[in-house]
């Protein structure tokens, strides 16, 4: 159980900004759409606490970043499919969850082929099959498409933005949502080791970083209340993920392989 703890906690650290990313994995910045009002209850804690993660950030985790991006393309590339492939293990349920059993079961075969024929999905074989493109969810989002207000907002301490509705999802990611983890350490299939699995949870996070380094950066510079911007940038995030689930008039189109925007289908 320690052992496991250590894990969740090493885990959560390396994805401190991984909260605030959008679907494609890189930082959107709109200044068209502001997310609804949710209440900030807890705003001279959070100030607190998001300074002391900006400064894990600074000393830690931007460093990795940078050095992570001076790797080989190839080698980046194969590191985001992996992590990817790895993520699906959250989304299958609450696809179901979410009563959509369709995605659900198009996201375990992408997940089958890429873990087999796609070398722990190193190779994404799935994508160039043809299967529809990848959407994560978690259970955040699931209790959202159940109708559960998001409550106020919250600064964690190193996991960063989120919502009393996200925090109780992210504990439902950690502690029953890692089921490789589970079926492969502690079950019969030793597939999995240990250390792959904290390799790939750090990995997740440092792609995110490595990819928003200058957007962050200069979102940085250009807020008056860098804060407040986060806050608003997370917020809307959350809120346009939700609203694709349950309003069902959001149609996404893929101009290539590594762009994608969302537009109305009505």
């Amino acid at each position: 159980m320690n052992k496991k703890f250590l894990i969740i906690l090493f885990s959560i650290f390396i994805l401190s900004f991984n909260a605030i990313a959008a679907s494609d994995g890189e930082l959107i910045l709109s200044k068209n759409e502001q997310p609804k009002k949710i209440k900030d209850c807890f705003e001279k804690l959070n100030r607190v606490t998001f300074s002391f993660n900006q400064g894990l950030d600074k000393a830690i985790i931007k460093p990795i970043a940078k050095g992570y991006r001076k790797l080989p393309d190839p080698i980046q590339k194969g590191t985001s499919n992996a992590v990817r492939n790895l993520s699906t293990l959250i989304t299958i349920p609450n696809n179901v969850l979410q009563g959509d059993v369709k995605t659900a079961a198009i996201n375990t075969g992408r997940l089958v082929v890429n873990t087999t024929v796609g070398l722990l999905g190193i190779i994404d074989v799935a994508n160039k099959m043809g299967f529809p493109k990848y959407v994560k969810e978690d259970y955040g989002q699931t209790l959202g498409a159940w109708g559960v207000g998001p409550g106020c907002y919250i600064v964690l301490p190193v996991l960063g933005p989120s919502t009393v509705r996200d925090t109780a999802g992210s504990f439902a990611n950690v502690m029953g949502g890692d089921p490789w983890y589970n079926a492969s350490v502690h079950g019969n299939n030793e597939f999995l080791s240990e250390s792959l699995f904290i390799t790939s949870k750090a990995l997740s996070g440092i792609e995110f970083r490595a990819n928003n380094i200058d957007s962050i950066d200069n979102l940085e510079k250009n807020s008056v209340d860098f804060y407040a911007s986060v806050k608003s940038l997370y917020l809307q995030d959350r809120e346009n993920k939700i609203e694709n689930q349950t309003r069902g008039n959001i149609e996404v189109i893929y101009k290539n392989e590594e762009e994608w925007e969302e537009i109305d289908s009505q």
